[in-house]
């Protein structure tokens, strides 16, 4: 994957954090996938769609781009605008409330979003695995909190998230709740390598919350939080 193919769509209008898209190019790499236009792959919280597109371009999948904050109608509009309408469809659904048909996805991948509403037991189990196909494989890069500092997220930044300070969980911690099921072959975690580049990007964004954030880096940020990369492997 090539991300200098994507700079012309990265902008403080699409951004909503860290570089959604550094993050997918260290998925790619790691895990290509690539498929046909008749696979069908779910960008669960997809934000503004940025994910959605790279997603679309690099597999060649039809895409479900689901986002709960953004309305579908908006991305659509953007889908449209990118030249991608046709190949990826705009869904507004809470991510424990989705109504996709048992065994639909090829693929199902999450940036930037998975630690908002599946960090407790059983989420993926129940919420997720039930949409997936057989051999069929899951990517999530989410932020997190290095393996050193598990179960001291609330302490180490609550003044940076305030309450929502628990999402932030070790890659340690992540595998255990995805936890094991007949259906999972593997699953793997670890902290990726793009969190230098990903959030230097972003606090560049003449962005409020990159603003905010900007305060926290060097103190809490940084030595803190990791990106967690998550590798499932459905049999």
């Amino acid at each position: 994957m090539d991300i200098s193919n994507y700079k012309q769509y990265i902008s403080a209008e699409t951004m909503m954090g860290p570089n959604s898209i550094r993050i997918l190019e260290e998925l790619f790499d790691k895990y290509p996938l690539r498929f046909s236009a008749d696979d069908l792959v779910l960008d669960l919280g997809c934000g503004t769609g940025l994910t959605s597109l790279i997603i679309a371009k690099e597999t060649g999948a039809t895409v479900y781009a689901n986002d709960l904050w953004v309305k579908a109608e908006e991305n659509a509009e953007r889908f449209a605008k990118w030249g991608i309408g046709s190949q990826v469809t705009p869904v507004c659904e809470d991510a424990n409330n989705l109504s996709f048909k048992e065994k639909q996805f090829d693929a199902l991948i999450s940036i930037d979003s998975y630690h908002y509403f599946a960090g407790y037991k059983d989420f993926f189990q129940k919420k997720i695995l039930p949409f997936m196909k057989d051999d069929s494989v899951v990517l999530i890069g989410i932020p997190g909190l290095k393996n050193e500092y598990t179960g001291h997220a609330e302490e180490l930044l609550s003044d940076w998230l305030g309450d929502e300070a628990y999402m932030f969980k070790s890659p340690k911690l992540w595998k255990e709740l995805i936890g094991s099921n007949p259906r999972i072959e593997t699953v793997e975690t670890w902290e990726m390598d793009c969190f230098s580049k990903a959030w230097s990007e972003w606090l560049a964004v003449d962005h409020e919350f990159a603003r905010g954030d900007k305060q926290y880096f060097e103190s809490i940020i940084k030595p803190y939080t990791c990106f967690v990369g998550i590798y499932i492997k459905i049999k």
